[in-house]
């Protein structure tokens, strides 16, 4: 679906991102009935749930677009991920009247080798690591503090809660991130056999956070017919949770991965900053406001936001490469 920036104040504060939800939610809910009927000759939706706050809008959009009927849920666990996920997919699709379908996909991953293959990474670092533990990576802290590189550390807890962590040198990075991509990668596999099951469309749930700074893994959660949210931003899609009544415990959920056993947020792992500082900065910045202007309405110093921006750019730049459709040699 080809969204235009969705319709929002021209004054420039930090109230620039709120939106028409009314107006937004019927575009694009028309949006989507066009894209899947129209455009792809589908007859319904099918799309992952998380139990996190993308997921529950786009499911509330697409009841809204398709009725419950014609949606499909799949709940798609696997051994690492968190029990709050399943119950709280649940709990939305309850709430919009849709049925799931949870598909485990644990034997999968471990056909794959997913877990052996990033296990054998962390072993590299801390050759102590094995069952009862677990792991996470994370960049450094807030943007707004200092000024520092997007370098990913690992930590590993111990059965006893004893927590070390490291420099993650690029090998061992490379190993853990590929190996864990068979996660998003095996979810997308099986949402593509319900929705030919059924002729229907995959829709995708990345908002414009993670598609334009890459939080999302090519050919896995990024491996979709229709992008219903992908031009918001992510304090945007909270605006559309509230108006379709999502449910108070997934609205207040701290945003997650849920890829790694240890648990990170999407702030500790990739963002570095509250999304309602990071959307605005980035909304200021794209529409040309200069950098003091922005400051001053967050109340902020134009260095911190200065390195917000750069930290954008660099996340846009680097990860040009996921967005890219595949190159063709008929030049």
């Amino acid at each position: 679906m080809n969204n235009p920036v969705p319709e929002i104040s021209t004054q420039f504060d930090k109230h620039s991102l709120e939106l028409d939800v009314t107006k937004e939610t019927e575009r694009i809910v028309e949006g989507l009935r066009q894209s899947v009927h129209q455009t792809l000759r589908r007859q319904g939706a099918v799309l992952g749930i998380s139990g996190g706050i993308d997921s529950s809008v786009v499911l509330g959009l697409c009841v809204k677009a398709f009725g419950p009927e014609r949606v499909v849920a799949l709940l798609l666990p696997e051994g690492e991920s968190s029990p709050d996920s399943a119950t709280l997919a649940q709990l939305v699709a309850d709430h919009y009247g849709v049925k799931t379908i949870a598909e485990d996909i644990s034997g999968v991953l471990d056909g794959f080798g997913c877990y052996q293959r990033r296990n054998e990474a962390i072993a590299h670092l801390f050759p102590e690591f094995g069952p009862g533990w677990s792991a996470k990576i994370a960049l450094p802290g807030s943007l707004l503090e200092k000024e520092t590189l997007n370098i990913f550390s690992l930590t590993v807890t111990n059965p006893d809660g004893e927590e070390f962590t490291k420099r993650l040198p690029p090998r061992e990075y490379y190993q853990i991130v590929a190996a864990s991509n068979f996660k998003q990668r095996s979810r997308m596999a099986m949402l593509y056999y319900h929705a030919e099951l059924r002729n229907y469309a995959v829709i995708g749930t990345p908002n414009k956070n993670e598609h334009m700074l890459g939080f999302f893994v090519k050919h896995g959660d990024g491996g979709i017919d229709v992008s219903p949210i992908g031009h918001l931003f992510k304090t945007q899609v909270y605006q559309l949770a509230r108006y379709l009544g999502v449910p108070e415990e997934i609205q207040k959920r701290t945003p997650t991965s849920d890829t790694y056993p240890g648990g990170s947020s999407q702030e500790e792992f990739f963002f570095r900053l509250p999304f309602d500082i990071l959307d605005t900065i980035w909304f200021g910045y794209e529409r040309g406001v200069p950098n003091d202007a922005i400051a001053k309405a967050l109340e902020l110093s134009e260095e911190q936001v200065e390195r917000v921006v750069s930290d954008i750019i660099r996340k846009q730049r680097t990860t040009a490469y996921l967005r890219m459709p595949a190159i063709g040699m008929d030049n």
